[in-house]
């Protein structure tokens, strides 16, 4: 009977903080949707400006050019308010970690929030100029390119993803080898296997183009080892703690290997 009526007050604190959630996303979604046209067009930019003269963008739906800024609106509204929902799920899990792991928990939690938003930075302001100067410049004489504005929003919605994602890795690397899931030697090991994975990936999500593919593979390499030296000095300082905690552990240790 009290796993019971804990599992319905676990349901009742869910659905109060997913309520939350939901409320003040569309409190924030009202402001993004009034100015819904000007964030498309923020969100267009990098394209309209590779756009030869006289260049546009076009929609091929009837309801395109209202469900697309929307859209639109709807994501600047969820990255406006991620802190918030992050928050909640953080008072939704805390009460049943413990101190160690509530350490832990919400450093992780920052850092990915602040590491996704980096990816998507390093995505609209480095990578899609170059990929659309690339395109548009090797677009054959005569055609005209205009792209339909919910074919561009899919694309760059999918680059923004995988840069996101890219630059959570170094969290990916510390949670496996903090949790003991893979040893930091393996991931060292595996070094040159991770390098040749990265440039794959970058092939399977990014546009065939060098340059994309180039811009994703690298910082994934380098992420990639970023984690490993992070998860070097957590362990070093984990360690470091232990021994002021217990100062007589490592003179046992000692006296183990001399006998």
């Amino acid at each position: 009977m009290d796993d019971e009526n804990t599992f319905i007050a676990h349901l009742v604190e869910l659905r109060t903080r997913l309520i939350r959630v939901f409320l003040v996303l569309f409190t924030a979604f009202l402001p993004c949707g009034f100015f819904a046209r000007e964030l498309y067009n923020i969100l267009a930019h990098p394209l309209l400006e590779k756009l030869p003269q006289g260049g546009q963008m076009i929609a091929t739906a009837v309801a395109t050019p209202f469900f697309i800024p929307m859209k639109v609106a709807l994501m600047a509204a969820f990255l406006l308010t991620l802190p918030h929902t992050l928050y909640q799920v953080w008072a939704f899990v805390a009460p049943g970690l413990y101190a160690h792991e509530k350490r832990l928990f919400l450093p992780l939690v920052i850092a990915s929030s602040i590491l996704f938003f980096l990816g998507m930075s390093f995505a609209y302001f480095a990578v899609l100029p170059l990929v659309f100067e690339f395109i548009i410049h090797f677009a054959p004489e005569g055609v005209a390119v205009m792209t339909d504005i919910g074919e561009y929003l899919n694309f760059v919605l999918s680059m923004f993803l995988a840069f996101g994602i890219t630059f959570e890795v170094p969290v990916f690397v510390l949670v496996l080898i903090r949790a003991g899931i893979v040893p930091i030697e393996k991931m060292k090991a595996i070094r040159h296997y991770v390098l040749v994975g990265a440039f794959v990936i970058a092939a399977i999500v990014t546009p065939p183009d060098v340059i994309s593919q180039f811009l994703l593979a690298v910082p994934l390499y380098l992420l990639y080892e970023l984690g490993i030296v992070l998860a070097g000095l957590t362990i070093k300082q984990a360690n470091n703690a232990a021994t002021i905690m217990n100062p007589g552990s490592q003179e046992k240790e000692k006296e183990k290997e001399n006998s």
